[in-house]
């Protein structure tokens, strides 16, 4: 007798028959990084590497050690920010641009319009940034212009934030050229941040993305020598994991259910906008039953969107229910996106836990398995914990209509499937 096969309803198929053709979950990875290097290649086409130097750079420190190797490269600059805006910040940086173009120094910048000029229609980049950058020799160029365009054009930006000096240094974050992410994230105007300086393998892929930014946006082609191949340099495992929004699952989304799948005793998620889907959320749960001590570091009442805000707090209720502790950072905005996996995984890079990094923006992050790292972030949460509070249901844990509506908004925001 043929089989009889499920048929939608009024309304489309039932929840149990929609599941049944989704991304299964929970994983169980085999443990330790070479088991979670084979899930992640299955799952995104990457792997971890060995040969990496990495230092983990909070706050403002970034830019210091930026500079620097941006006054003593040789060959090549990529610039790739969702975020440049004029400050004394954006002069040191244009004047450290120009004067490596006249020692010859290829130096080329993306940026994208949305967040750094469109949406205020101030134009300030193109007025006081961009003109100076081209007058010194800088080419320049902006990602996906919105004029004309349609409303998938406006969700659908380029979110990366990637430095890489020589094809041999590269950097990524949460950095935007901008006063915001100067000082130490301890005061209302300092944004709380973290990013990573790596030298390995993964670079070339970090260049390899910026290219095709470059290359969608106007720039053409690099030469040979802006690519000059892995370079194995450190002992830590590494992979660079970059993201292209799109109709279905996304590499950033199916990076981060992997990171989570492999937690066993410890996962610690500082996330700026920390409003996951619910296949997330119900992982995190799941986490919890087995025993895994999970915590999330969210945005406090410093927050650059309040509708975000009121979103990440219609998921408390139920997280708390599970076990889940949370806390919301109070010094100033809480910006950084990383994971904190077990005392050997770690992820630092661009991608949020809200539906617009893992559906439509390009994103990218660092993964990285090493014990020194973890032990540096776990420091870093240590020091957070001192300016963040600890909610509870009996403050500020619970939902309501404005918080189920808020996130909802920020739902369909990204949402495709």
């Amino acid at each position: 007798m043929d089989e009889v096969l499920p048929q939608p309803g009024a309304h489309g198929w039932d929840e149990e028959v929609r599941r049944r053709h989704e991304m299964k979950g929970p994983f169980h990875l085999p443990p330790g990084p070479d088991g979670f290097s084979f899930v992640l290649y299955q799952s995104t086409g990457i792997r971890l590497e060995e040969g990496h130097r990495v230092e983990l750079l909070e706050n403002g420190r970034v830019f210091e050690r930026m500079l620097e190797d941006i006054r003593q490269a040789r060959e090549s600059i990529h610039i790739l920010v969702y975020i440049w805006r004029p400050c004394e910040l954006s002069d040191r940086f244009v004047e450290a641009l120009r004067e490596r173009v006249r020692a010859g120094v290829r130096c080329r910048v993306v940026v994208d319009p949305v967040g750094s000029e469109e949406v205020s229609g101030d134009r300030d980049f193109d007025q006081k940034v961009e003109r100076r950058l081209v007058e010194g020799g800088v080419e320049v160029h902006y990602y996906r212009l919105l004029a004309g365009k349609v409303l998938g054009r406006l969700l659908g930006r380029n979110h990366q934030k990637l430095v890489i000096v020589d094809g041999r240094i590269g950097y990524t974050g949460g950095f935007g050229i901008w006063k915001v992410w100067e000082g130490d994230g301890r005061e209302p105007e300092q944004w709380r941040d973290t990013h990573v300086r790596v030298e390995g393998p993964s670079v070339e892929r970090m260049q390899l993305t910026f290219s095709r930014s470059w290359q969608e946006c106007g720039g053409g082609l690099l030469r040979p020598e802006d690519l000059p191949g892995p370079r194995h340099v450190g002992p830590v495992r590494a992979a660079f994991v970059d993201s292209i929004g799109k109709l279905g699952m996304t590499d950033a989304e199916r990076m981060v259910r992997v990171v989570i799948a492999a937690a066993r005793r410890r996962l610690w998620i500082a996330n700026a906008y920390f409003t996951p889907p619910k296949a997330i959320l119900e992982q995190l749960v799941h986490k919890v039953h087995e025993g895994v001590d999970v915590r999330v570091l969210a945005p406090g009442p410093v927050h650059d969107v309040p509708l975000v805000r009121a979103s990440q707090r219609a998921n408390y209720e139920q997280l708390l229910r599970a076990g889940v502790r949370i806390w919301e950072y109070q010094a100033s905005m809480m910006h950084a996106k990383t994971l904190l996996v077990d005392d050997w995984l770690s992820v630092v890079g661009s991608t949020n836990l809200d539906s617009l990094s893992l559906n439509k923006l390009s994103e990218g992050s660092m993964v990285l398995a090493d014990k020194e790292t973890a032990r540096t972030l776990e420091r870093c949460w240590e020091r957070d914990f001192r300016y963040a509070r600890e909610i509870s249901l009996d403050t500020g844990g619970r939902t309501n209509p404005w918080r189920r509506l808020a996130r909802r908004v920020t739902q369909l925001m990204g949402a495709d499937r």
